[in-house]
């Protein structure tokens, strides 16, 4: 039976795609209520060989569109938003409007092209520094555009992938920093949108002038919770407990990603879910792998936060991604079908 909206329904934009799903020959199981791509998933990441329920909630499992920009650039957004539609996915996060894109698009056309597809924008990348340049896309130079043409996509986040840097390394020049994102937050607060900052392993290093303070946790702590948000990429924050496990001075200095989430789950809504398999003679004790090959272990990651809500929604977004995939569908393929597949260790878990 195909779920349709309902007037009474907490999140209307879910239901309708929910109901698309359907239309599709997506499953919505009853008590797992886990979408999965008929298409696309196996037999046994639809069956999940029977044990537990799914750990990815439904309607959220996105992808950053930088993941696919070779298909974008070469064949245009509407076959790579048709394949997506395919693959399970329910969510897009940008990373420009174009990524040399075959074709010239308007935001608008761009809009309802991933309403088309069952595709809801959730996200964009945007730069934070100003570059010296007066039409710079950036935060820093032009906030009014990049907010407005956010508004014109209807997205509900809206934010930076550049590291808090613009301004040194010290505890002062983050605090800085987090004065900037503090503006863009409340600005985009404003216009009923999330501004939010992703991280790479460098924003878990230490303070120049203060070696004992971790960089990460000056930005939590200056920025407002109530206008900063965070998109946690995965990968990254383990490759950072790998590097900066260890204080300049080589004191101990242990860290959990998953503790950070934990503490203030509120504040990451968004988060970028990348692999890899663990290798400690490269620099990121990582190499970068599809979703599913690697060592990070999504069940625990998205089992402990998923159960999470607020004010009794949930409110957690899953973006999967590789910076360089040996081919990209493939890597967006594999990726939705193992998140699909993940289950609790035990029926009722």
């Amino acid at each position: 039976m195909i779920r349709k909206p309902s007037s009474t329904d907490p999140d209307p934009e879910l239901a309708r795609r929910l109901s698309r799903r359907g239309v599709l020959g997506v499953a919505a199981g009853a008590t797992a209520a886990a979408l999965v791509g008929a298409a696309a998933p196996t037999a046994s990441a639809t069956s999940g060989k029977g044990r537990g329920r799914p750990v990815l909630p439904p309607g959220r499992l996105g992808i950053q569109l930088y993941s696919l920009r070779d298909k974008v650039s070469t064949l245009g957004f509407a076959p790579v938003f048709a394949e997506l539609e395919k693959y399970g996915y329910d969510e897009i996060e940008f990373a420009g409007y174009t990524q040399g894109s075959a074709g010239a698009i308007t935001l608008a056309q761009l809009k309802a092209l991933a309403r088309d597809h069952g595709l809801h924008p959730i996200g964009s990348h945007v730069g934070y520094y100003a570059d010296n340049n007066p039409n710079a896309y950036t935060f820093a130079q032009n906030l009014t555009k990049v907010l407005d043409d956010a508004e014109a996509l209807g997205l509900k986040h809206i934010g930076t992938a550049s590291g808090p840097f613009r301004y040194g390394t010290t505890v002062d020049a983050w605090k800085r920093a987090a004065e900037d994102f503090n503006t863009y937050g409340e600005a985009a607060r404003k216009r009923g949108m999330k501004f939010y900052q992703h991280n790479h392993a460098e924003e878990f290093s230490f303070a120049t002038d203060k070696p004992k303070v971790r960089l990460y946790d000056v930005l939590l702590a200056e920025t407002d919770p109530d206008f900063v948000y965070l998109e946690m990429d995965i990968y990254w924050a383990y490759s950072a407990q790998f590097r900066f496990g260890k204080r300049p001075d080589g004191t101990p200095a242990p860290f959990d990603p998953l503790d950070y989430v934990l503490k203030q789950p509120h504040r990451y809504p968004l988060f970028h879910v990348k692999d890899g398999i663990r290798d400690e003679t490269t620099r990121d004790g990582y190499r970068m792998t599809d979703v599913g090959d690697g060592d990070i272990d999504y069940k625990k990651f998205l089992s402990k936060v998923t159960g999470r809500t607020h004010h009794g929604k949930r409110y957690h977004h899953w973006q999967t991604e590789h910076d360089n995939p040996a081919e990209s569908y493939a890597f967006a393929r594999k990726s939705s079908e193992h998140l699909h597949s993940l289950r609790t260790g035990r029926c009722g878990d």
